[in-house]
């Protein structure tokens, strides 16, 4: 590939990321449903692109450019680092309690399942499917499109080609199931009164609908910490990601050729990224750090990642893996939605469907989708969901070593001995659960406050 190859891809994906918000701004249909702008564009790349119609002159080389901005993504995770906060009172620890380990059963879940299902059912239905089909579900709903094009890398690594388009469709099926799922259950869930802030579905507004922010609503993406005098502040967060970024590719291949190789690259750039973010975080350097420059930049990584992973699928590879992905789908569906009823209501007394509607989003694809849903509910977050969400990097760690090991793991046949260690933790789950008695699923609905309006006592 030469640079010109580069430009071309990119000049063409941005064209048709351009397009797809253009269609996103003016038809309903997509309005309707939310559908992301790069997700438009991905579908009309891969229409337009070599895998249908072939009029678009993209590379050989679209289906890389995922694996390279993954590391980008884990990059600035670990450089925008993590605090831990501090509750106050029994009725809020209780809370904050209960939604970790909602958090927790809801990651676990996605996980054994589908790899018990593979391991029993589906492997005897079709012989030769790869055990390692049975993370796949968990790569693309709960993980989203970023991590499914680095886990599919790593399967690719490790021998099985077929494991990065089937990624990243499950990628691209969780959020429509986000989408689409998501809309029919807060639907149903303001005609039965669930909800806590809104009573009427048409309260979204224009700026949700079109993806356009009037102006009267528009904020800063970021501070000016660099002065233009010497480097602008934009290519000082740039210049920090990306030398991270290539750092840590270099540091992989240096542990590949010396020490041990199989480790992703996505996982070498978190832990390098966290460790900058651990040494400077008290220093003067980290005060010129915008976290939220960083995000959007990350932002921009994925909304590119997006397009190329769904304009890269292979569908003779989609067409061969047709029955197993269509029945896991079915199985990845049902349990989102279980983890809305009756899980979300069992470990959320209050605000529940908030809350639960989030993790719902989040658990079909990225936290986008998540906060999409949230809005729709909580405009205003009183229901304390992302404030939660934030209070401890305990899943990001766990997220991290699960796309890192088990991989191989299940490369190497030891589908039970993986899904073993996935059931284990829910138990223990269930017991803290038992011991702390956030389990509230009983509590009447005449009992079940509204966060931010009404008063929580401790």
């Amino acid at each position: 590939m030469t640079a010109h190859d580069f430009f071309v891809d990119f000049a063409l994906a941005s064209l048709l990321i351009l397009a797809g918000q253009f269609l996103r701004s003016k038809l309903s249909i997509f309005q309707r449903f939310f559908m992301p702008a790069s997700m438009i564009a991905g579908f009309l790349g891969l229409v337009l692109g070599p895998s249908v119609l072939n009029v678009l002159p993209f590379s050989g080389s679209i289906g890389s450019y995922a694996g390279i901005l993954i590391i980008l993504i884990f990059t600035i995770v670990g450089v925008n680092g993590f605090e831990f906060k501090k509750g106050s009172g029994k009725a809020e620890a209780q809370r904050i309690i209960g939604f970790q380990l909602y958090r927790l059963i809801a990651l676990f879940a996605q996980f054994t399942v589908p790899i018990l299902a593979t391991v029993f059912i589906f492997t005897k239905i079709w012989p030769d499917l790869n055990e390692g089909f049975g993370m796949l579900l968990a790569t693309g709903f709960y993980g989203g499109h970023g991590t499914a094009a680095a886990v599919g890398n790593t399967f690719t690594d490790l021998g099985w080609a077929d494991a990065n388009d089937l990624a990243i469709t499950f990628a691209t099926i969780g959020i429509l199931t986000g989408v689409f799922v998501g809309l029919a259950l807060i639907k149903i869930a303001t005609k039965k009164g669930q909800t806590a802030y809104i009573q009427d579905f048409k309260f979204i507004d224009g700026d949700l609908k079109t993806g356009l922010i009037s102006k009267e609503n528009r904020q800063s993406i970021g501070e000016e910490t660099i002065s233009p005098v010497s480097l602008d502040t934009l290519c000082f967060h740039l210049s920090m990601i990306l030398g991270i970024s290539g750092l840590s590719f270099l540091l992989n291949k240096w542990i590949a050729n010396n020490f041990v190789s199989g480790i992703p690259d996505f996982t070498i750039s978190y832990i390098v990224a966290l460790i900058f973010f651990l040494i400077f975080k008290n220093t003067n350097l980290y005060n010129y750090v915008d976290k939220d420059i960083n995000s959007k930049i990350s932002g921009t990584a994925t909304d590119y990642l997006v397009f190329f992973g769904i304009t890269s699928i292979k569908l003779d590879v989609i067409v061969k893996y047709a029955g197993p992905l269509i029945v896991m789908s079915v199985l990845g569906i049902v349990m989102v939605i279980l983890f809305v009823w009756p899980l979300g209501k069992g470990y959320n007394r209050d605000s529940w469907f908030e809350r639960a509607i989030f993790i719902f989003g989040y658990s079909t694809g990225v936290f986008a989708i998540g906060f999409v849903l949230l809005r729709i509910v909580d405009p205003d977050n009183k229901s304390r969901t992302v404030e939660d969400t934030a209070l401890t990097p305990l899943t990001s760690f766990i997220e991290i070593v699960l796309w890192s090991t088990y991989p191989a793991l299940l490369m190497g046949g030891r589908g039970l001995y993986a899904a073993g260690v996935m059931l284990l933790v829910i138990i223990i789950c269930l017991i803290v659960t038992k011991a702390t008695g956030t389990w509230v699923f009983k509590v009447p609905d005449n009992e079940r406050m509204r966060l931010g309006i009404d008063d929580v006592k401790a």
